[in-house]
Order: C-alpha cells, then structure tokens, then sequence
C-alpha cells in the first residue's frame, strides 16, 4: 500500500513500512519542504497517520535541518549531550571510541518525559554511521494502549507517574552534579494514559524515564504486613513492557544522510548498540511541546 499525496505537480510517496506504524517517504527533498507551505502540511498529516517518517539520500545542511524542525515550532536544547555551536537545538548524539560506556539510549524510552512540556517530536539525521547494526526500533504506544486488556485500562485510568532525569542521565553523574541536575530538572508528573492533542488517540505515556504512579497509593491499596508498592511497581514495570512487543514496532536500518522524523507524544524508540567500537553520529533537532494536563 502507498500514500501518495499530489501537490500541483510534485508529490510525496508514503510507503508503510508495517501495519502500525512507520513509513518511507520517497520522491521528496526535505529543504523543499521546509520552505514550501504545502508540502509541509502534506508532511505533517502523513506524521500524525503513520507516527513515525522515514526519508533516505537527503544531503541538506544543517540549516536546512534545522529549518525543516522548526516548522513544527521552537527548537529545544538538552542539558546534557552537546548541541552543535553554530545551530543551537540540534543536538550532537556521536558515539565513538571515547564514549562505550554512555547506554542511556539502549532502552523503550520517549524523550524528554523528564520535562513538565515533552518534546513534540524529532527530526534526526545519521551523519556517519557503522558498516552493519546502530538501528532504531520505534513503537506505536498508540496501538499498545489500544491493545490493553480492559481491566488493566480500568485499573490505569487517572493514574499519574514521576518521570526522572536524575534516575536515568543522572545516574552515571559525580552526586554533587547529580543533584544540581535534578535541582535544575525536578522529575516531572504525567498521565499514565496521555490523550494526543491533534489525533485524539489515547496514548500509553510510561517509559524508562518513568519511576513511580504518584497516586496509586489510595485508602483502597493499603495492604497490611507489606509496603503497598510492590503492586504499583509491579503495574508499572508490565505497562513499561508494551514498548517491547513487536507487533506495535517498527524497525529502521540507518545509511548517512537518512532521516527519522517522529511524533514524539505517541511513541517511543530504542536505539539499537550493537556496533561498538564503530562510530555512529546522529544530529537530532527536537521541537518544544506542551503540557500532558
């Protein structure tokens, strides 16, 4: 099956790359269409259907890069990997020799939960990449809700969750630059359950960021002999799990100058580190959103 979206007498070719979610865009020049009103639009609604958009061969600048991400709005900076100094909110994601150690990314993780206002979404790009292996998986938390059983979704609904910096990119840190981290970025409150602001989808919004449920402990929970959380814990770590079924993902084998935009309120990624001692390097733009509220 194939989008094709027409606009005068150019178009964009959207083929699904899995039942779910992803799709590779062909016949498209992403400068293009960060200058040009229509076919961005025409990009944006194959976005929010297919969640996740895959475009290869794309050698554009870095302005160029930055300019197609902010069409969706402003541009964030990260508090801990580097952004490049001449275009401030792409971030430089390199792994090479000096960096084995840095795993953060190797789990089912939505970026920047940690934030009161996640991002939006991303636009990546794979600069330089290993000969074999460095894939990203992206999931459909979307589909993964949907697919809940029904007492579960009772069971979740109206739960909230802290989501941490410190717990995750903290962790490796010195204790005094931990907790300056934290006291920079105190852990964010989400909806277990988010509802997408343009799609309306319902949205299973916990992931390696995610700590604890913030109101599983009700009058109705306390258990005696034992704390109460073991059966929040245990609740939470069986949703966190959903990003891992491969029925709700899709798979993208990288080559430099390849793209991935995504929808970052709808799902999640794991970037794959099977390479080392290869060197991979992403520039990742990502775009300001709003409060899960």
């Amino acid at each position: 099956m194939t989008d094709i979206i027409e606009n005068a007498t150019r178009s964009i070719e959207a083929h699904p790359l899995t039942v779910h979610i992803g799709a590779e865009l062909r016949g498209v020049n992403l400068a293009e269409v960060a200058r040009d009103d229509d076919l961005f639009a025409e990009l944006k609604a194959l976005l929010l259907r297919h969640k996740v958009l895959f475009v290869r061969d794309q050698d554009i600048t870095r302005a160029e890069h930055v300019a197609l991400a902010e069409r969706f709005g402003r541009l964030e900076d990260h508090p801990v990997a580097g952004s490049d100094p001449d275009h401030p909110g792409l971030v430089r994601i390199y792994k090479d020799l000096d960096s084995p150690a840095e795993h953060y990314e190797n789990a089912y993780h939505c970026d920047a939960t940690w934030r009161e206002a996640p991002p939006m979404g991303c636009v990546l790009r794979m600069v330089e990449g290993p000969p074999v292996g460095g894939d990203t998986i992206w999931v459909n938390m979307a589909e993964a809700y949907r697919r809940l059983p029904d007492d579960v979704k009772e069971r979740i609904a109206g739960l909230r969750a802290r989501h941490s910096i410190e717990a995750s990119f903290g962790a490796n840190m010195p204790t005094e630059q931990r907790l300056a981290l934290h006291a920079r970025f105190p852990d964010a409150e989400h909806p277990v359950v988010r509802t997408h602001p343009e799609t309306g989808e319902k949205v299973l919004f916990v992931n390696a960021f995610t700590t604890h449920f913030t109101n599983y402990h009700t009058p109705e929970r306390i258990r005696f002999g034992f704390d109460y959380t073991p059966g929040g814990s245990e609740l939470l770590n069986y949703l966190i799990r959903q990003a891992a079924v491969p029925e709700f993902q899709v798979r993208w084998r990288w080559t430099p100058n390849s793209f991935a935009i995504w929808d970052n309120r709808s799902t999640q990624h794991y970037a794959v580190q099977d390479y080392w001692p290869a060197v991979r390097k992403m520039e990742r733009a990502g775009v300001i959103g709003e409060t899960t509220y």
